[in-house]
Order: structure tokens, then C-alpha cells, then sequence
């Protein structure tokens, strides 16, 4: 496990992009990396920057976006993660719309965890029969998930299904979510975290914590894992 910590979330974003040109940059040109996204401030704010200052110098048709979870809403939503990836990222730069595949969080819930983990496999490699993305980027939230994958829902770490429907606990929205297995094949998987209120999770992943769906799947992802930490948001 690496920790990489910065002072701000800016910092933080822009490190983190150029993470992402470097390991672009260590495959062959015709080589096509599958990136599952997720949503959130902080991913937004990388976003922004990586639309604003590294367009040009990213070979937008070597990359293929898939989602880690979605709110069941229509994408214009306020709440969509594939609505706030296209403001902040995919409406500014010259990505193939070939390339984005988003979860249609429109549809009914329980069938379209069906459609998407059957379209997810139909591109991505599997490995141990589970999508293996080459990057999945993921958040942590403060009561420690991670997907949409909260604490009491631990059984969605080990399901033998790769999308599954789960609901937020306090406010019961549905949500289409990638699951632990998956999330634990991806061969590199980064979580992107900013401002003191992520501090205490963050400390409590890196010490060995394995309390909450992130802190689980940190510890036990089979391949490289990777922690961004702004101290500070902004």
C-alpha cells in the first residue's frame, strides 16, 4: 500500500492526474485502459483540472470510463455521478463517446445491475471470473464505504456479483454499485480522499484497521493500491 499526502485537494487532484498520464504513459499506444470512476467533490475538483490543464496531453481515445456506483436518478440529476463527470470532465474534452459507458441510473435498479455487469464483462478482462479494471478510482466516506458499499452491508464484499443494487441507510436511495470482488481484482486501485473530516478513516485504513467496506477492500485488494490524501480542501 502507498500513501501519497499533500497539503490541499488541488494538490492532491493534480498529482493524481498525472498518475494516471504515467501509467498511460507505461503501456504500449495501442493499449486501451478501462477506468472505473466514482463520484464526489473531490473527484470532481480532479476533474476540473484534468480538463482545464491536461486535455491536450492525454490520449483521451486509449482510455474507456465505466462507473463504480450511481445514484438511481436520471443523469441530468443534481445527484448523478455520471452527470457531475460530464460538467466537470467529459463535456470539455475530446473523448470518444464510444468510450464512456455510464450506468443508467433511469432504468429499474435490480435490471440494469444485470445489464451493466454483463456489459462490464463484455470489455473488461476478467480475472477469478470478476472484471479486473486496469484503474479504479474510489472514494471513502466518513463512516468508512466505499462504493456504494456501507457498513452492515459487508456481504456485497464477497457476493459473487459484480454490480448489485444496495441502498444508502439513512436516506434508503437505491444505488447501482460495484462490488468488493471486483473492486479487489482491479489491477490498480486508487483512493482519492481530502479534508480533515476524511482524516480519522484515512488514519484509521493506513494503521491497519479493517473496520468498513474501504478499509476491507484496501487490505485485501490483490494487486497495487494507491492512497491521494489533501490535507486540506481547497
Amino acid at each position: 500500500m502507498i500513501t501519497r499526502i499533500f497539503e490541499t485537494s488541488t494538490e492532491t487532484a493534480r498529482a493524481f492526474v498525472l498518475r494516471i498520464l504515467q501509467i498511460v504513459a507505461e503501456n504500449p499506444n495501442d493499449t486501451i485502459l478501462n477506468i472505473a470512476l466514482s463520484g464526489g467533490s473531490t473527484p470532481a475538483l480532479m476533474f476540473r483540472i484534468w480538463a482545464t490543464d491536461f486535455s491536450e496531453i492525454t490520449p483521451w481515445h486509449r482510455l474507456r470510463f465505466f462507473w463504480v456506483d450511481e445514484r438511481c436518478v436520471p443523469p441530468h440529476d443534481e445527484a448523478s455521478n455520471y452527470g457531475m463527470t460530464q460538467a466537470n470532465l467529459l463535456s470539455s474534452v475530446p473523448i470518444p463517446g464510444d468510450n464512456v459507458y455510464r450506468i443508467k441510473g433511469e432504468n429499474n435498479p435490480e435490471l440494469e445491475a444485470i445489464r451493466y455487469e454483463k456489459m462490464v464483462k463484455d470489455f473488461v478482462p476478467l480475472e477469478d471470473g470478476f472484471p479486473a479494471f486496469d484503474i479504479i478510482l474510489l472514494g471513502v466516506g466518513t463512516d468508512g464505504h466505499t462504493s456504494s458499499i456501507f457498513p452492515g452491508q459487508e456481504d456485497l464484499l464477497t457476493t459473487p456479483k459484480s454490480y448489485v443494487v444496495s441502498k444508502q441507510p439513512s436516506s434508503g436511495q437505491l444505488r447501482v454499485a460495484l462490488t468488493g470482488q471486483p473492486i479487489m481484482h482491479s489491477a490498480r486501485l486508487f483512493f482519492l480522499l481530502s479534508g480533515k473530516s476524511k482524516r480519522l478513516v484515512f488514519n484509521d485504513i493506513i494503521a491497519g484497521n479493517d473496520a468498513g467496506p474501504a478499509a476491507y477492500v484496501a487490505h485485501h485488494a490483490i494487486h497495487s493500491v494507491e492512497f491521494f490524501y489533501g490535507k486540506t480542501e481547497k
